[in-house]
This record gives structure tokens, sequence and C-alpha cells, in this order.
């Protein structure tokens, strides 16, 4: 062998070593860069020349600079990346509304119990001032509770607003950057090498974009990574991005959804199709627990409200002439929001008709083409239950009132019964007097009365204001409890009469006679404690000494332990008693606990399950220095070798 030959073997010695101590120190250099994976030299036989003694080597070439890659590893930690981000914002966002609810003395439930409580000394001096202050003052502490709850729901829903937008526009950034990538990366994949730092640092760009929006991937043949969202929706193409848009919310504008500009053309991304990252997470808090804290609140609201301004609507308050009483709270109103895609011009109102039945949902209501003309379909959004219904139906506590103008083939609105009921909820009394603490009619017992009975509750239940006010007598019968009743006008003429029964625990109630049309001024309901007797008669009529009485101011108290809120009925027709305020307020406070406790549970989860994904893909690609150390010895001494 020639000694130019030797020397050649020399050289591509070198040089091979040369390039092996280069990617060495490349790595050692990047051990701490994210998202970098480490490099090695791979080395191939410059072949050998034919002698007659054989074949003799000519010494190494370099073939390429690889790295070290999996695509299934950077797969996994993109999307458990992805999941994890996802849990870790809704469970942040569900730590702060927590904190909208307190227990205990600060609590909303605490608050009503009070206004309640202090209708105890209205009830034991009803003409003493102060104790009507004091009352008046809880319930403005109530209402101002209610109040800041959903004022703060609106400043979580408007952090939300800004870190979607925040989110959405790091994504644009990043896609850009992806599609940029690609076409470099494209420009030198036509030499037959790949551009490894290139590589990495797209990569690492992907997974940037995971905590944002679940992504996946596809590599094309020029070496070009497409990415996607949303179960296909392009986001990279080539060196081409599409961006993402925040879209207001079909209904509500202040809230927004995740939508697509592709090629000028926005669309909105149903919420199920995005499904992991920051974004997902977000919106699942937005449109699903942010909501239901929502309605709930509003529907205690709106029951509490609405149950205290009908009790004081039926009695007299204190000034003189007493009259009726006026609205103690004031809440926001039901409302209606139209589909932003609506055709037609119709509109759609809704009013409560039975606070009690309020039921912490909101509702959608669909101009169905496929039913007959003045048929909707209305979906109670909280349970997906549907019905068909028409102008003037009565459901679940409201009445829905469609305007002269029809909605047009597939028209949409969102009712809302109780959502907005939170905002400007306030104290709507301010003068003592207006309390109406006395019962518009009093029961009184003949002298000559043998039984044991008295009244034990008596308020009256209805007002038919155009009718004259009538003097009720209940006459006894027998020792069992069957009575003969009368009505008789101011001039003691007979209106109506009749018989009824009746027996322990149970009301009589002037509305029970069913008069062909409303005859007395009100309808009352009775309870006796006790036990009466044959012969035994009592009177019920106008309260003579309203300033003195007391009868409506213990039906007001009554309503603390009454199931306000949340009644409902079967489809058998079966009443399902409400909550009491207490109680609704403890059911909403366990159920943003278990909600949070839930998610709190999930972000460990999947912060764990991406942890090791990552070190998985840590321990594949990932530069290890005392490896790196033992290599660059190893390159230096064969460098040196060839040199001699």
């Amino acid at each position: 062998m020639s000694a130019s030959a030797l020397m050649s073997l020399g050289v591509r010695a070198m040089s091979a070593n040369y390039a092996a101590l280069q990617a060495t120190g490349h790595n050692i250099s990047n051990a701490n860069t994210e998202g970098y994976s480490r490099q090695s030299v791979v080395l191939e036989t410059n072949g050998g020349q034919f002698t007659g003694a054989g074949f003799f080597g000519k010494g190494v070439n370099v073939a390429t600079v690889q790295r070290e890659h999996s695509d299934f590893l950077t797969r996994e930690a993109s999307t458990t990346k992805a999941i994890a981000a996802a849990d870790e914002a809704r469970s942040s966002q569900l730590q702060q509304l927590e904190k909208v609810f307190p227990l205990g003395e600060d609590g909303i439930g605490y608050a009503a119990t009070s206004m309640f409580n202090a209708l105890v000394d209205v009830a034991n001096k009803p003409a003493d001032t102060s104790a009507r202050q004091v009352v008046l003052a809880r319930a403005g502490e109530f209402a101002t509770r209610v109040k800041t709850a959903g004022e703060q729901l609106d400043t979580l829903q408007q952090g939300v607003t800004e870190e979607l937008k925040a989110s959405i526009t790091q994504v644009n950034m990043l896609a850009g950057r992806v599609a940029e990538l690609n076409q470099k990366i494209a420009a030198v994949k036509g030499s037959g090498q790949s551009h490894n730092d290139l590589l990495d640092q797209r990569d690492q760009t992907i997974s940037e974009i995971s905590r944002y929006v679940q992504v996946t991937t596809m590599e094309a043949g020029d070496g070009s990574m497409s990415v996607f969202i949303g179960g296909g929706q392009k986001l990279v193409l080539g060196n081409q991005a599409t961006r993402l848009v925040a879209v207001a919310d079909a209904y509500d504008p202040s809230r927004l959804q995740l939508g697509v500009n592709d090629s000028g053309a926005v669309r909105e991304m149903p919420q199920e199709l995005v499904t992991g990252g920051s974004i997902a997470g977000l919106l699942r808090f937005q449109n699903d627990d942010l909501v239901s804290a929502r309605n709930q609140l509003g529907q205690i609201a709106a029951a509490v409200a609405g149950s205290v301004n009908r009790q004081q609507a039926l009695g007299l308050d204190g000034s003189q002439p007493p009259a009726s009483g006026a609205p103690l709270l004031t809440v926001g109103a039901p409302q209606v929001l139209p589909a932003s895609s609506n055709t037609g011009g119709a509109t759609v109102s809704i009013s409560v008709s039975n606070p009690t039945e309020l039921q912490a949902s909101d509702y959608e209501l669909v101009r169905d083409p496929a039913l007959p003309a003045g048929s909707y379909t209305l979906t109670r959004l909280s349970d997906g239950n549907s019905q068909t219904v028409t102008d003037g139906a009565i459901v679940d506590g409201f009445q829905i009132s469609i305007g002269a103008t029809a909605p047009a083939a597939n028209d949409r609105f969102l009712l809302q019964p109780v959502s907005a009921a939170s905002r400007n909820a306030t104290l709507a009394l301010e003068n003592t007097r207006g309390l109406a603490a006395a019962s518009p009619v009093a029961a009184t017992f003949d002298v000559d009365n043998i039984g044991t009975a008295s009244v034990a509750a008596l308020s009256a239940t209805a007002v038919n204001a155009a009718a004259a006010p009538l003097t009720a007598t209940i006459t006894f019968t027998n020792d069992s409890g069957a009575y003969n009743w009368e009505l008789r006008d101011a001039s003691n003429a007979l209106v109506r009469s009749g018989t009824g029964t009746w027996s322990a625990g149970q009301a009589i109630r002037s509305d029970a006679w069913a008069p062909a049309t409303p005859a007395q001024r009100y309808d009352w309901s009775l309870d006796l404690s006790g036990v009466p007797r044959s012969g035994d008669v009592l009177t019920v009529g106008n309260t003579p000494f309203p300033a003195s009485d007391n009868g409506n101011a213990k039906a007001m108290m009554a309503l603390r332990d009454a199931g306000l809120v949340g009644q409902s009925t079967l489809p058998s027709g079966t009443v399902v008693p409400g909550a009491s305020v207490t109680d609704a307020y403890a059911n909403m406070l366990a159920e943003v606990g278990v909600r949070v406790q839930g998610a709190q549970l999930s972000a460990k989860q999947s912060a764990a399950i991406a942890d090791q994904a990552d070190a998985n893909l840590s321990a594949k690609v990932g530069v290890n220095l005392d490896e790196e150390a033992a290599r660059l010895i190893q390159f230096q001494q064969s460098y040196q070798a060839a040199a001699k």
C-alpha cells in the first residue's frame, strides 16, 4: 500500500472524528435547550480497493448527521400536554368561581335566613318602626350579596374572554412560525439531508401550540408538516397557516367561541371538537360551569324575590289608609336572546308566572319547519329535555309570548328565565311603612263555641281586585269536621253558600269553594289548631285593625322554611317540592365544590401523565452530559490516533 493511501485513510478518519466531535459539542452546547434532540454522526465505510491480495479498506465516510427522534413519543407528549393544559385551565377558573360563593355568615343563604328571621320582631310588634327597619336592612343585605356575586361572575366571564383572545393570538403566531419552518425544511429537503435543528424547532413549536389547542400532524413528502385541529380542520398546510378567530357567541356577544378564518370565510368550531389545550378548558368553563353557576344563583334570587314580593302584595302595609304591599326586592328580568343567524323579524318574550317553579337552566326555542305553524321546539339545555310548545305556553314557571310576526323556519332563541336575575338585584322598598305586615283577612270565633279550635295560621292567597269584600261564616255541623259556609256582602245579603269537611292538618281554603265568578275580595287559607265541635262558628272577614295585625308577617316568616326554589311537576302530575333557600344555596355550594374537586383531580392526573410522557421523550431524545463526555474523550482519542 502506498504512502498516499495511508495518508488518505488518516485524513478520512480525522475528518470523521472531527465531525463526531463537532456533533458532540453541539449536543453539549444545547443540553439545556428546550425541544432539542440529541444528534449523532452516522459513519460508513468508504468501500474497498481490490488487489491480488484481496480488498483493502479505503477508510471511513460521514454518511449523515441524524437526530434521535420518535414520532410516537412526540405525539404522545403533545397530546398529553394538551389534555393537561385543558384540565389546568378549567381547574384554575373553577377555583376562582368557588370564591364567589362564601360559606357561613358571609353566604347568600345566611343573608336570606336573616331577612326572614328579622320578621319575628315585626310579627311581635307590627307597628314598631325599628323592627321594620331591621327587615329592610336584612333584605338590602341579601340583595347586595346576590348582586355582588353576579358582578363577580361577570368579572370571571371578562377574564375568560380576554384569556381566549390572548390564547388565539398566540396560536396564530405559532402556526405562522410552523409554516415558515415548513418552507425552510422543504427547501433543504432536496439536498437529500434533513435540517435537524429546524426539525427540532418545528416540533417544539407544535408542542407549544398543544398548550392552547390539541393538534394532530401529518408529514408530507417534501418534509413539511401539516397541522390539524378540531377533528380535521387544517391549521397549517405546507407554508400556509389558517387563522383562528374569536367568534362572538350566536346568542350572547359577551361570550366568545373558537372559530377559523378560512379564505375569508369565518366559521365557528363546535365546542365538542375542541378537546384539548387551555382554550378547550376555558370554553368548557365558560359554556358549562359558569352558565350553571349563574343560573343557580339566578334561580335562588328570582325564587326568593318573587315569593317575598308575592306575599307582600297579599298583605296590607302601614300607610293610612292601608294599601297592598309594594315589591320588597327587585332582580333582573327574564330575557330572550335571538340567534345572530335568524332570518325573520319575530320577537319572543318571557315572563315569570310562578317563581317557585323556575329551574336553573337556559332554554332554546326553535321554529322547526317540520312542526305545524305556530308550534315550536323548546329544549331545556341543562338536561336536554325537549317538548313542543305554542304561544302562551307556561313551562317551568315562566310563560312564552310570541310577537305578531312569526319566526322564520329554523330561527332560534335563547330563553333565560333566571340567568340575569342576579344583575341589578336591589332593595326596592325604602319606607318602613311599606312593609306589609298585616293580613287583609282575620278570623273570629263565636264566644259560645265549645270546641278547642283556634287560628294556627291565616293568610291571603290571592287578590281579586275588582271584587267587593265579603265575609265568610263557617258553621261546624258535627264533631267530625263537617261544616256549612256562607259568603255575605256588606249588607249581609247571601252571595254564595256550600258545605265542606275539615280534618286535622288540612287548611280550609276559600278558593276551594270554586265560585263561578270570583266574588270575595281576597282568597285565603286558614289552618286550625285544636278541634272544633258541632255548632261552633267562626267568621273570616276584613281585618278590623290592620295597624296591629301580624298575619302577613307570619306568612312571610313561613317562607324561610318553605320549598321556594326549584319546585317541579312530573309528567304524571306529581309535584316535587322545591328546596328552602338555605338548602338551595347549600346544594349550589356542593355542586360547585364537586366540580372543583373533580377538576383538581383531573388536572393532577393529567399533569402526571404529561410529565411521564415528557420524561419518556426526554429519555429517548434528550442529551445526557455523562454520555456526551465519554463520547468526547472517545472521539478525541480517535482523532489523535488518526493524526499519528
